[in-house]
């Protein structure tokens, strides 16, 4: 029985699905750098008019829904985020790699064990250093547009399996992450609008499963469920992975697309090139300065957060990868080292969007500790990226060596199609 082989090349279909993911998640990437860029300089050279930013109110307080902006980008713009996370996911169950289970171990054994490694680090640093273990799960995420687009820039000759692998690992991930809001993150459930919810999103599973097309009642089912979610004190992004989840990704005869793949077409741009980007404007404006930094770097939840992200995730995303190959019948791809997946491993520890939400809701009655925190995960998420750069630049250059030679080689074994004999009788 022939050994399989892990990060294998991709069908056609799923190699142009994926190249259509990083166009758009590098764009979104780019936008959220800019944006994060942008609040750091607004948030230190602002410092008044960027916290009047943060705390206007909006919304109707009848509903309950009496908002300020930075919560609005958090609990409202991250779903929709969430949403294309889920889409993604159920697109990878039903009808993508994650469909057969033996290809589907390595990227969630790989997600999971990149959440343990940092949880680890994070409590070793905090237990030996005294001090809080809130912040437990704060470096555990991935953020996907990051990552992506730092892979996008470095990575033009590296294999696509390796950035198919990345955004599978990125996008269980993710799903990992918004269970731990969910379960360790909501203290105080109110019955009722939780079953509000929990009943629409129900129904909608069934209008699903029934192929009803209904987009005109979908959209506020989606927005009641969430107003419902969030008055129910679970976190409201949870409500968008459910409705990924829960949407068709098989293609019925006469579709031209299953409304998974129709949606997640429809919505990603909207959420790459706007929701994620806000919420970086919202989120990673911290006040630098000597005492941040120096506090960064003696306080034990804020080191624990950013060596969590460099050294627990890359540990964790490699050694599962390491241990599912060492004690399985999978090997590598013939196309690929383990230096490939020491950076892929390294770039996994850019935690930005779902990390910084996390922190704030580990550490919101602590505002100095927030700060601390985002500071962290903002260096920790710069180092992870540059370190990946590092490691996974030298690799392209190899691969893109190795093209050069391979199109040489082609040059000088062709054989050319037409030979030129001069005819005698024209010589003069």
């Amino acid at each position: 029985m022939p050994r399989r082989r892990l990060f294998a090349r991709s069908t056609w279909p799923e190699a142009q699905y994926v190249a259509s993911v990083l166009r758009n998640e590098t764009t979104g990437g780019l936008l959220m750098l800019a944006a994060a860029a942008t609040a750091l300089v607004w948030a230190n050279v602002g410092t008044e008019s960027y916290e009047a930013v943060l705390t206007t109110t909006v919304g109707p307080a009848a509903l309950h829904l009496d908002l300020d902006l930075a919560t609005w980008a958090a609990d409202g713009l991250l779903a929709i985020f969430f949403l294309v996370a889920g889409l993604e996911l159920k697109r990878e169950l039903v009808v993508g790699s994650l469909r057969r289970p033996a290809e589907a171990v390595l990227p969630i054994v790989a997600a999971v064990c990149g959440m343990i490694g940092p949880i680890v680090v994070y409590l070793v640093v905090n237990g030996v250093g005294g001090g809080r273990t809130d912040g437990w799960a704060v470096p555990t995420a991935t953020d996907i547009a990051f990552a992506l687009a730092v892979l996008a820039v470095i990575g033009s000759r590296l294999p696509s399996a390796l950035r198919a692998f990345l955004l599978t690992l990125a996008v269980v991930d993710d799903l990992l992450a918004i269970l731990l809001i969910a379960i360790f993150f909501t203290t105080d459930v109110r019955l009722w609008p939780f079953a509000g919810a929990a009943a629409i999103l129900v129904a909608y599973g069934f209008m699903q499963h029934r192929r009803i097309s209904a987009w005109w009642l979908y959209v506020p089912m989606g927005v009641v469920a969430w107003a419902l979610m969030h008055e129910s004190g679970v976190h409201a992004t949870v409500v968008g992975v459910a409705f990924g989840l829960l949407t068709r990704a098989h293609r019925e005869p006469g579709e031209d697309q299953a409304p998974a793949e129709r949606v997640e077409h429809q919505v990603r741009p909207f959420s790459a090139v706007l929701c994620v980007p806000i919420f970086a404007l919202f989120a990673a404006g911290v006040t630098l300065s000597s005492d941040t930094l120096r506090d960064m770097l003696t306080e034990p939840v804020a080191l624990g957060v950013m060596l969590g992200l460099v050294v627990g995730k890359t540990i964790g995303v490699f050694g599962g990868t390491y241990l599912t190959a060492r004690f399985t019948r999978a090997e590598l791809s013939s196309d690929l080292t383990w230096g490939d997946v020491f950076g892929l491993a390294t770039i996994g520890g850019i935690g930005f969007t779902v990390s910084l939400l996390i922190g704030e809701l580990a550490f919101r009655g602590d505002p100095h500790l927030e700060e601390l925190v985002k500071t962290a995960v903002l260096c920790g998420s710069v180092l992870a990226a540059v370190i990946a750069t590092v490691v996974l630049g030298r690799r392209n250059v190899i691969y893109r060596r190795l093209a050069e030679e391979e199109t040489r080689d082609d040059d000088h074994d062709g054989i050319p199609d037409v030979y030129q004999v001069e005819d005698p009788g024209t010589r003069p």
